[in-house]
């Protein structure tokens, strides 16, 4: 296979020491972003503040994440985590009347269960779909979501698998019965093509350090326009307000569109960093990257069945983003040795995620799967 990102991969300094194939957990660092990085300290260094500057960079950050999912700025609010936005959106939920069930996904990423389940002090009915053979049946949303639920909670693509959703299909179905859908985005924002109209998304949230190539700290969620002028959070702070730099302690007003959702000060340095990172991302084009990583989705397959490894993720590459999971009973402990030997992957449960990025090579993905097999045989 020809290797299409030579020289975006030079972009990348860790690749030249070790083979980072932790994209699901931690991305590798580009340039790019520690030059922004940089850019920000200097402005404390030499300036000492420049908060108009600050904010350019907060709402240049946002646009990018707004054309990579195209949607419009202005239905994107900046917060600090994916569970920030989550509780955002939870709290601003009525549940007080006969609409008041939440529908979520034993394969949702833990926190997010744990906002969900936070609400039943106000009246929330949760209930769990779950999974079969690690995956989610289509039938299973047209079985449990129903005239009750106000809101059906999905993971875009799986943690602990990769196991990609037909988030088209399943809005189809949510919407039918009245359900507002919430997208976590965290695990494929960057890798996967995402259009939020076109797949008729209500709220969407991702956080940057995965495969949207950022830091740690910051986080975006998307609420349809429509939607959002429906809803008044309780989660709030002064960003939230129509005129932040209003100073109006005793006024309570709320923004338009998403930014109603938006909370405290945004966390500036991650601002810059990720206005580097999707800028780059929608510069090489996702369509790109998610055909590329689907070939190596391939090979890590295909080779890790050749060393007799058992493959956890979906083996239909349809059903499946970058993230390729191998069963290992000690996987924390085999993550670390294979950290000692240079290979950074990333271990969850009774699993090593082996998760490339376009800077990856395929000789990388069989590195780290030779890598593994070899603990099998010590």
């Amino acid at each position: 296979m020809t290797f299409p990102f030579a020289r975006e991969r030079g972009y990348f300094p860790i690749v030249n020491e070790k083979i980072q194939l932790s994209s699901c957990s931690q991305s590798a660092l580009s340039m790019q972003v520690q030059e922004a990085i940089a850019a920000y300290m200097d402005t404390l260094r030499y300036t000492g503040m420049d908060w108009n500057l600050w904010m350019d960079k907060v709402e240049e950050a946002k646009g990018q994440f707004a054309r990579l999912i195209n949607a419009s700025p202005e239905e994107i609010a900046v917060l600090s985590s994916v569970s920030d936005c989550a509780s955002s959106v939870a709290t601003a939920l009525d549940f007080s009347g006969e609409r008041n069930q939440i529908v979520t996904t034993e394969m949702d990423f833990p926190s997010i269960g744990h906002v969900w389940l936070a609400q039943q002090k106000r009246g929330a009915q949760v209930q769990f779909i779950p999974s079969a053979d690690s995956v989610i049946p289509l039938a299973y949303y047209s079985e449990s979501v129903n005239e009750q639920t106000l809101i059906t909670s999905i993971p875009h693509v799986s943690y602990y698998n990769g196991f990609k959703q037909d988030v088209q299909q399943i809005a189809q179905i949510v919407h039918e019965k009245g359900s507002y859908l919430f997208v976590d985005a965290y695990q494929s924002a960057g890798s996967v093509k995402i259009d939020v109209k076109a797949m008729d998304i209500d709220f969407l949230a991702a956080g940057v350090q995965k495969y949207m190539l950022g830091i740690p700290g910051i986080a975006f969620l998307y609420v349809r326009k429509e939607v959002a002028e429906k809803l008044t959070p309780v989660v709030t702070g002064w960003f939230g307000r129509v005129s932040p730099f209003a100073f109006d302690i005793k006024h309570l007003d709320f923004a338009q569109a998403a930014r109603r959702f938006e909370t405290g000060t945004p966390p500036m340095i991650n601002g810059y960093a990720a206005a580097a990172s999707i800028g780059m991302l929608n510069e090489i084009g996702v369509d790109r990257i998610e055909a590329y990583l689907q070939s190596l989705s391939r090979t890590a397959i295909a080779y890790a069945q050749e060393k007799g490894l058992r493959v956890m993720s979906p083996l239909d590459l349809s059903q499946k983003a970058a993230n390729t999971a191998i069963y290992i009973p000690q996987a924390a402990k085999a993550e670390a040795i294979l950290k000692e030997k240079g290979i950074l992957v990333s271990a969850r449960n009774d699993v090593i995620r082996i998760a490339p990025h376009f800077y990856n090579t395929e000789q990388e993905v069989k590195a780290a799967i030779d890598a593994l097999a070899a603990l099998g045989n010590q």
